[in-house]
């Protein structure tokens, strides 16, 4: 897997004035963690950072971060990051400082692949219990989404984590016994469905929300 080059900006400022201030520049406030080192306060240009989580390998990118007026890089992957519940955008990202020889953990998704049969010729309905699993990898292993074919589901059929075909050298570190997906029979398809629209129903319209001041 190639590694990216993510040039980012020093930051010495904090709190949620300098956060807005930095988001309307279109900078996005950021930490790099590194082990045994102390936290660094960053910012990343938002088109910089899209584009370096916009490769093959996604927000499980290998990273060379560079920080502005030094030259030494540093190495590391996209660790979390908030979201703007809101307009949906990056406010605030964390990145860990890795080594490339040392096995990490990550949580990688889980791309369901295919029209189950049961709901296409029987009329149930697909419901999907696990979007997400834990793995086990070298960084350069880590990969984007594993996914999972479900075409042969027939109605009571169930997908657990063990059926998860996970890449060579990975290693998948959940309950092998979760369920990670099954086909519900009509009846109770029909069940969920009317549940689901009386609660949408029910629910207040919401009008707005305060753009989330919080900055770590």
């Amino acid at each position: 897997m190639d590694r990216v080059k993510l040039v980012v900006h020093p930051r010495d400022a904090a709190g949620s004035r300098e956060a807005r201030r930095l988001r309307r520049s279109g900078l996005i406030p950021a930490v790099l963690y590194g082990s045994g080192k102390a936290a660094v306060s960053i910012a990343v240009d938002e088109h910089a950072l899209r584009d370096a989580v916009g490769t093959t390998a996604g927000m499980h990118a290998v990273l060379d971060v560079v920080i502005e007026g030094h030259k030494t890089p540093h190495v590391a992957i996209v660790k979390e990051f908030e979201l703007d519940k809101v307009k949906h955008v990056v406010t605030h990202v964390d990145f860990q400082e890795i080594k490339l020889t040392e096995v990490i953990e990550s949580n990688v998704t889980v791309t369901l692949e295919g029209t189950p049969v049961g709901v296409s010729l029987n009329g149930g309905l697909l419901d999907v219990v696990t979007r997400e699993v834990t793995v086990s990898a070298l960084p350069t292993d880590i990969p984007e989404h594993i996914t999972l074919q479900v075409e042969g589901l027939d109605v009571g059929d169930v997908l657990h984590v063990a059926d998860l075909q996970a890449p060579a050298n990975v290693t998948i570190l959940d309950d092998p016994e979760a369920v990670v997906c099954s086909v519900l029979a009509p009846r109770v398809a029909e069940v969920v469905g009317e549940e689901g629209e009386e609660a949408a129903a029910a629910e207040p319209e919401v009008v707005g929300e305060r753009e989330a001041e919080s900055e770590e």
